[in-house]
């Protein structure tokens, strides 16, 4: 899997205000909406919320992969996100979360939405990948950097 066929820079944002998990994932829900005409940000908090209701996207490390399935979504959307500061994500460490990567996937592609989902897992867990993009101070830098490796 090829990231920039589900992220753009306009969906990569650097430092975030992190202030708790219901906040970044209304806030996150906003602005891919803002990219994305066809989805609406309240659809796209109530999936995120629920999904996150039946066990923490939190991976480890510092790290979330916060992921749904949306009706209105034509295509596998992704944003990719650092924070200010890490918050409390319910993660699997009991770490606060400072990195996040937002998929959201079309209701009727279960079988793409775990290959993605499997593909950024292997990807969030190499070390030197996440301190690059711990460092980035602009959305482009982060989007460069997602998109090289």
């Amino acid at each position: 899997m090829r990231i920039d066929t589900i992220l753009t820079p306009e969906r990569c944002f650097c430092s975030l205000p992190g202030v708790s998990k219901k906040r970044f994932l209304t806030t996150v829900s906003e602005l891919i909406a803002e990219q994305s005409p066809a989805l609406s940000a309240d659809h796209i908090y109530s999936a995120l919320l629920a999904r996150e209701q039946l066990g923490s996207t939190g991976i480890g490390n510092g790290i979330a992969i916060p992921h749904c399935r949306v009706a209105d979504c034509d295509k596998i959307t992704g944003a990719l996100v650092t924070l200010s500061e890490g918050i409390d994500f319910d993660a699997i460490d009991s770490r606060s979360v400072d990195l996040l990567f937002v998929l959201i996937v079309p209701a009727e592609e279960t079988d793409e939405h775990l290959k993605v989902l499997s593909a950024l897992a292997t990807l969030f867990h190499q070390d030197s990948f996440c301190a690059q993009l711990r460092k980035a101070t602009t959305a482009q830098e982060l989007f460069e950097i997602a998109t090289q490796n």
